[in-house]
């Protein structure tokens, strides 16, 4: 029997994840049953991966418009951010974990090749690529094979691709062991009246099909990205997309050109859901914007790998590396003749309509008639607000030892050695971060990734950032300090931020206490991004997250992960994070009250996250960004590096081992405070925010010291950059004291001695 000849029940909708208000919605649309096809369609359309049901109503909430924004969040592939001289950033993250989870070598690659086609559909070349990657204790067999999988795909697609990966983060924690979290970010750049728009406009106008040819592999991808991981998703092996980042290349080339005869109307990645989501969302963006519209597609024009395909495959297929074009009518031939020059397939598909339906012919009947309207956000998709309840983690207290009766050495030496403190070397170095010849220093080098905008004297500075244990323990706080570490790492490179996207990554919506950790970090982000003026461009949210734990299936830490941009406006003040010279002074900014609550070192030492996350003060955090974009600007620092993940310890650590070059030591001075037995812990250890370590010459600290009070931000001078050691002391006092070579040797070797890859 033909997909298209089944016959729809309330049940057959029920296995496509539609409950039974929504089928009833669909037939009250239709004013009949629906089609198998049309079936299809909705439960694509309607999933939470790409209509946004149960999470539209919060983001909403964001604050989305900015002087700089080119575009509104969520109206076009990515977003697109005025940086001067009639250019554009446009900049996009997004998630691929369940496909990773099954299959995380395509899962991963296909993830990078899709937020890239995002990019390059808008008219921008891609020029940076990041990520942000979660996984399970690599002591975990299956998990050291997620690792190995997932980064060997993010690097040979990125690599093959020829876009640099300049940057990411990576952490491990126990509750993403059977659901890693594999976040894309991909940068582009273009001018400003080269841009395209994801709309189809002009009646009688041919749609095009462009890029590779189209088979059964990621069939309901969207849908399976919008339920929970179980071990039946082995067996969903087929809705993991498989990838050919040599095939992109080639359309990425082709497309550009194509735009650039100025033929192109619109144009759409074929991502989630392939032919259907771009049919539907760009007649949707055609209705909104003229009043009529739609588009009507021929599937036997369709080129496809398998003979036999059935309208239903055909519409849901997620092949990779297609996209749905607009030509003007009369041109098309110009748009075809380009694409064959790149040995590209382009093949025209359909036409845009003026009847508002989006109507898909195959076998010379019509399979599908849908109001195109009905399947998008704002449209006809539902749209829920779940109940929300809070649930306090049921987190030990941690029964503090006394400072006295601590080996900090040994302590130090085994924090530094952490997989999530430890360098990630084994993984960057997988990965080609200085192909076009862009990228300003090596990875590690700055707090941000920084690339030069060629035929200009700007930088563009670019981030990464979440730490989901904060987001954990304090929704609220851990949303805010998302944005506000992002915004402190761009503006330690000497940039000012400008704007984020992000990638919300959440448990199962429909348990009142991942709901509410998803308001509260939205209600965060949302707090932050009004204070810095860093509007949010657009995003991605993945919810059914969640793994198997002692047999309870538990949600992965909540981990909204924040994507930064931010533009440094001449090259020459871009500031490094490492020890540059021997002499020179290290000064502390920013003296919040110091805890241990939600720290690295509380986990490892105590077997407890605490029961808070640290605090922020927004207002502390946008005048320490404003100091040191004036401080760089004005050449008086020679380093910055952020005080995060492990405390005042660590990143004197990385200041004076990440230059590899000249690894240079500190000497430096604890605080002689009257805190308790605990203060030295407190000093070294605590995850604190708001405060940066500079290295600046001597001659300049009064200069550093009067810019610091003049910006209301607390300065003070904690020690030395020396020669060959690492000393720390309390009224000169010995605490700490290493050689370099026993701070690299901790920190550059540890990630790949807990992963054990030669077992793999």
């Amino acid at each position: 029997m033909k997909h298209t000849e089944v016959e729809v029940t309330i049940s057959l909708a029920a296995e496509h994840g539609l409950n039974a208000e929504e089928y009833g919605k669909i037939c009250a649309i239709l004013g009949r049953t629906p089609t198998f096809t049309e079936l299809g369609i909705f439960s694509v359309m309607w999933s939470e991966h790409c209509s946004y049901k149960n999470s539209i109503a919060v983001l909403k909430t964001l604050p989305r418009e900015g002087k700089a924004l080119l575009t509104s969040a969520g109206e076009e592939n990515a977003g697109l951010v005025d940086i001067g001289d009639n250019l554009a950033v446009a900049f996009k993250i997004e998630s691929h974990n369940h496909p990773s989870a099954v299959e995380p070598y395509q899962g991963a690659a296909t993830g990078v090749g899709g937020i890239h086609r995002d990019i390059f559909t808008m008219g921008a070349r891609p020029v940076a690529s990041l990520n942000s990657l979660r996984f399970g204790s690599p002591k975990d067999l299956h998990v050291r094979y997620l690792v190995d999988g997932v980064v060997r795909g993010i690097g040979d697609y990125g690599n093959s691709f020829g876009v640099p990966t300049v940057g990411g983060e990576i952490y491990f924690e126990e509750g993403y062991t059977g659901n890693p979290l594999v976040n894309a970010m991909s940068v582009g750049l273009v001018e400003h009246d080269k841009t395209v728009s994801a709309t189809a406009l002009g009646e009688g106008n041919p749609v095009l099909i462009v890029g590779s040819s189209t088979g059964r592999d990621g069939i309901h991808g969207a849908t399976f990205a919008s339920v929970e991981l179980s071990e039946a998703s082995e067996e969903q092996r087929p809705s993991v997309q498989v990838g050919d980042p040599f095939a992109e290349k080639l359309l990425l080339e082709a497309t550009l050109e194509a735009i650039a005869t100025g033929y192109v109307v619109g144009l759409q990645d074929m991502g989630a859901a392939g032919i259907t989501s771009s049919t539907s969302e760009m007649s949707a963006r055609g209705i909104e914007k003229t009043g009529s519209g739609g588009i009507e597609i021929d599937l036997d024009l369709v080129p496809i790998r398998e003979a036999g395909m059935s309208a239903y495959e055909i519409m849901l297929s997620e092949s990779q590396e297609r996209m749905l074009i607009v030509a003007a009518k009369g041109f098309e031939e110009k748009i075809i003749e380009v694409y064959r020059k790149w040995d590209v397939l382009a093949v025209v598909i359909g036409r845009v309509t003026s009847d508002n339906q989006v109507r898909i012919l195959h076998h010379g009947r019509v399979v599908a008639e849908i109001p195109a309207e009905t399947l998008v956000l704002g449209g006809g998709a539902p749209v829920y607000i779940r109940e929300a309840v809070e649930k306090k983690p049921d987190t030990p207290v941690a029964i503090l030892v006394d400072d006295k009766d601590l080996e900090f050495r040994a302590i130090s030496l085994a924090l530094l050695s952490r997989p999530n403190i430890a360098s990630k070397q084994w993984v960057y170095r997988q990965y080609d971060s200085m192909v076009l010849t862009n990228t300003v220093t090596p990875v590690g080098h700055t707090d941000a990734a920084v690339i030069r905008v060629k035929g200009s004297r700007k930088g563009l500075a670019m981030k990464t950032d979440c730490n989901a244990r904060y987001v954990y323990l304090n929704p609220l706080a851990g949303g805010k300090i998302a944005v506000a570490e992002c915004a402190r790492n761009i503006a330690c490179s000497g940039a000012t931020p400008l704007a984020i996207t992000n990638c919300l990554n959440f448990g199962n919506p429909y348990k009142p206490e991942v709901y509410f950790q998803f308001k509260e970090s939205v209600r965060g982000m949302g707090e932050a991004c009004q204070a810095f003026n860093t509007p949010v461009t657009g995003g991605n949210v993945s919810f059914y997250n969640e793994t198997l734990i002692g047999g309870e299936r538990t949600a992965i830490y909540p981990t909204p992960t924040i994507g930064m941009i931010g533009l440094l406006d001449d090259i020459d003040n871009l500031v490094g994070s490492t020890f540059t010279d021997a002499g020179d002074t290290i000064m502390l900014l920013g003296h919040p009250e110091l805890t241990l609550d939600a720290s690295e070192y509380l986990v490892m030492q105590y077997d407890t996250p605490g029961q808070d996350a640290p605090c922020v003060d927004l207002e502390h955090e946008k005048k320490l960004q404003e100091l040191l974009v004036a401080l760089a600007a004005k050449k008086l620092v020679h380093s910055a590096h952020d005080i995060s993940d492990g405390g005042l310890f660590v990143a004197l650590a990385e200041k004076a081992i990440m230059n590899d070059k000249a690894p240079l030591g500190f000497s430096i001075d604890l605080e002689d405070t009257d805190q308790g037995p605990y203060h030295i812990q407190q000093q070294l250890f605590s995850e604190a925010q708001g405060r940066v370590v500079l290295s600046i010459s001597p001659d300049k600290a009064d200069e550093v010291i009067q810019e610091a009070n003049r910006h209301n931000v607390p300065v003070r001078i904690i020690g030395n950059v020396i020669e060959g050691d690492a000393v720390i002391t309390l009224n000169s006092e010995p605490v700490l004291h290493f050689s370099i070579n026993e701070l690299g040797e901790a920190y550059f070797h540890s990630l790949e001695h807990s992963l054990h890859l030669d077992e793999l």
